[in-house]
Parts: structure tokens; sequence; C-alpha cells
């Protein structure tokens, strides 16, 4: 643990100090909620990642829909 890093747990336990018990608890649960959200998103956005883009249409009908609908503007540049 970096000197930051205990730095920042000590600043944070002087602040909830003046809290009481069940906010203190609630503050826990949410911490441990917290890790467990952390844990599991890592990992499923690893997985996300791959195929993405999900269509049932073959590929050449896709490509042709991208190119049909790009539109092009001929504006005259001066200099």
């Amino acid at each position: 643990m970096s000197y930051t890093d205990k730095n920042i747990i000590e600043n944070y336990s002087m602040l909830f100090e003046g809290l009481n018990s069940l906010t203190k608890i609630e503050l826990i649960e949410s911490l441990t909620r917290s890790l467990k959200r952390e844990k599991t998103s890592k990992k499923d956005s690893f997985f996300e990642s791959f195929g993405a883009f999900g269509s049932e249409k073959p590929a050449e009908e896709i490509i042709k829909e991208i190119k049909s609908s790009r539109k092009f503007r001929t504006k005259e540049i001066k200099f």
C-alpha cells in the first residue's frame, strides 16, 4: 500500500468517526457491493468486447447498406 493510499484511508477514517453505527454498517455494505461489482465488471467487460456487433445479415449486405447511406457534399473551397 502506498503512502497516498494510507493517507486517504486515514483521512476517511477521521470523517467516519462522527457517524453512528447504523450509518457505518451501511457504508461497509456499500463498499462490499462496490468490490463485488468491480470484480465481475472486469470479467464481463473482457468477454463483452468480443462479438459486439450482432446481426443476422450477411457481411456483404451490411457493407452495401453502409456504402449506400454515405452522403457526400460537393463544396468548393476557395483560397
